[in-house]
């Protein structure tokens, strides 16, 4: 009972100052293509997971849920995550890490590459690759006749697209500028040029899994293009693209802790 009680005493604050010390970080975790972050969704795992090791974490759902379905272009997407920033803020973060799995990595990217002053980006299998063959050329039609609307005054009046995630087609409705922001091969979610463009004093973690089709990009494909900065990471973990949130959070936590 006696060396229980002397272990306790020892080990005890060094855990209060580690779970402190989680606390002073906030992490914003989004969901993915049509997804949403519920407890059981891979986002909502993973959230579960970093705030018992003391994080401060909100995972709200995106304009890109499945509720949603794009409601909002890529830059209002981006006013959107200041208010989750303000509000970690709010609870008493000192640091801000602004994540997300697949395309909530493209919007974190993107935030990235618009905002100064984050703790770090935190890429959990990246996804949607408008400017990337095959998909390039499913959406050309379409942001061709988005751009038309827009230079003529049509912007928020809507047209149809068909999407795809992980196989699976779905015909959306959405406003012109939505189409031309999200969809384009040159501009908005693109990652390999918001990853070119993110703040030099930011540090990157991509993390994917070995079964992600998207592995086989490598590096070169984003990743390398980001500033080079000591506590980025380029991450490889078991599994395939859904399980990388929960497979990768170990080496989640550690990154966290080391910024």
């Amino acid at each position: 009972m006696r060396l229980l009680f002397l272990f306790v005493l020892i080990v005890s604050p060094f855990l209060a100052a580690k779970n402190s010390f989680a606390g002073e970080i906030g992490v914003i975790l989004m969901h993915g293509k049509w997804g949403h972050s519920s407890s059981k969704s891979p986002v909502g795992k993973l959230k579960s997971a970093l705030k018992k090791e003391g994080f401060l974490v909100e995972a709200p759902d995106m304009p890109w849920s499945k509720k949603r379905l794009f409601d909002k272009d890529f830059e209002e997407s981006m006013s959107e995550i200041d208010g989750v920033v303000a509000k970690l803020k709010a609870k008493g973060a000192k640091k801000i890490v602004v994540g997300g799995h697949s395309i909530g990595a493209n919007a974190a990217l993107g935030y990235g590459a618009r905002r100064n002053g984050l703790a770090g980006v935190l890429a959990i299998a990246p996804g949607h690759i408008p400017e990337v063959g095959s998909w390039k050329d499913r959406f050309e039609f379409d942001v061709d006749e988005a751009r038309e609307m827009i230079a003529g005054g049509k912007g928020g009046e809507t047209m149809e697209l068909t999407d795809r995630n992980q196989g699976k087609d779905k015909v959306l409705t959405l406003k012109a500028k939505v189409v031309a922001s999200w969809f384009s091969p040159d501009v908005g979610a693109v990652m390999p040029i918001n990853a070119a463009n993110l703040k030099p004093d930011t540090p990157l973690m991509w993390i994917i899994g070995e079964k992600d089709r998207m592995l086989e990009r490598g590096e070169e494909y984003a990743y390398a293009k980001a500033p080079p900065h000591p506590k980025s990471r380029y991450q490889v973990v078991g599994g395939g693209h859904k399980a990388t949130p929960t497979k990768g959070k170990k080496e989640i936590v550690e990154w966290l802790r080391s910024l």
